[in-house]
């Protein structure tokens, strides 16, 4: 799991941080202010810092300043509407920002991005024999390349970045609709799934990979 450090002083925004990470698979861990982030800096060694500028402890530039000395990118946390925060704290080094209220998936989006860039995201999940490169774009099934379509490899990508949760019909339909083009409705994502559970070799009468969750939807684990 991927280390976040949050740094926020607000109990409640910290506890749904913090459980909505943990569902994404990243192990988050929280300071309050400069001087406790800093020390978790040095003794958590997180790959990414969530930063608040307001603090009742210091201030979350003088925090992205220490992340910065570290090699560590960071994210600021922002109010609506404060431009000039939000230059000061991209002049200082911060590689993004997101203004609250945020939505959660979208700020799940911005450190998944942030952590490419710096050459610290996992580029390459592995689903037993079958390897996918989220940067590339590639997949491969046991060395060998195997071709998918727009939508085949947006519904992969769901599937992998929601292992070990149940996915509904409807959110899968929410997910992939009209990628790539292609008008999906209830029917044709059952083909969709069974074309790509052949492709990576999951055998559609007895699937290994993708598994139904009979009446209720599909899980990848």
């Amino acid at each position: 799991m991927q280390k976040i450090l949050i740094v926020e002083d607000d109990p409640a925004i910290v506890t749904a941080l913090e459980q909505y990470l943990r569902t994404e698979e990243f192990d988050p861990v929280s300071a309050k202010g400069e001087r406790e982030a800093v020390r978790l800096m040095d003794s958590f060694s997180p790959e990414l810092v969530l930063i608040d500028i307001s603090l009742s402890e210091g201030d979350g530039f003088s925090v992205c300043r220490e992340a910065k000395a570290r090699g560590i990118p960071s994210v600021f946390l922002t109010a609506s509407g404060d431009e000039n925060s939000v230059v000061e704290g991209l002049d200082l080094g911060a590689d993004d920002y997101i203004a609250k209220p945020y939505r959660p998936r979208e700020l799940v989006s911005r450190i998944r991005s942030v952590l490419r860039r710096n050459g610290k995201g996992q580029s390459v999940v592995k689903l037993g024999g079958v390897s996918i490169d989220t940067d590339r774009g590639e997949v491969t099934r046991d060395g060998e390349a195997v071709p998918l379509s727009a939508l085949e490899f947006r519904l992969l990508m769901v599937f992998v970045n929601n292992r070990g949760k149940l996915l509904t019909r409807t959110r899968l339909l929410d997910e992939i609709w009209d990628a790539g083009g292609d008008f999906v409705n209830d029917n044709t994502l059952t083909v969709y799934i069974k074309r790509l559970r052949e492709k990576i070799g999951d055998d559609p009468s007895g699937p290994a990979v993708i598994k139904t969750v009979r009446g209720l939807g599909y899980r990848v684990d």
